[in-house]
């Protein structure tokens, strides 16, 4: 009976190690984690590995636009497609520490890059680098971005481009 009982201790602790040192899914990582590897997947310039973190019904709203994109598909195609094609070499950084409160995280940033490629309105390149600065709010549900609300001086960006 001792032998049983050892060899089940024993067999539960090799499945727990095991388990330990298997890869968190999206639907465990914390909501900042979520946001940090959105981040890092925009940094990488890889829209598929961005868009995958949006829930299938993400609502994606840009202040300067006015009002909310839909979808996941949608707003990979508005919104990380678009910014990926016209700006090539585009950095997204996270300036200081976020703010999390529960499932929501919020941070300032700054937004660089060239405006090397055309815009998804059919816009031409300006050949004009730019940095501009905003705030970003996410809401994280199940590990997947439901919500994202972004504001930043759009002004001051179009000018920068020099299309105002």
């Amino acid at each position: 009976m001792k032998r049983r009982t050892l060899l089940a201790a024993f067999g539960g602790i090799c499945l727990a190690s095991t388990l330990a040192g298997m890869p968190a899914y999206a639907a465990d990582q914390a909501p900042l984690a979520v946001v940090e590897q959105y981040l890092a997947a925009w940094n990488a310039h890889d829209g598929a590995k961005a868009a995958s973190y949006f829930d299938e019904k993400v609502n994606y709203y840009d202040a300067s636009v006015g009002k909310p994109t839909v979808g996941q598909a949608e707003a990979k195609a508005a919104v990380i497609d678009n910014f990926m094609t016209a700006v090539p070499n585009l950095k997204w950084m996270m300036r200081g520490d976020p703010i999390v409160s529960g499932n929501k995280v919020s941070f300032e940033w700054t937004f660089t890059g060239t405006n090397s490629g055309a815009w998804a309105d059919g816009t031409a390149a300006t050949n004009k680098s730019f940095s501009f600065d905003g705030a970003s709010v996410f809401v994280i549900e199940k590990g997947a971005i439901k919500q994202q609300s972004d504001y930043y001086d759009a002004l001051g960006f179009y000018k920068q481009l020099g299309l105002m």
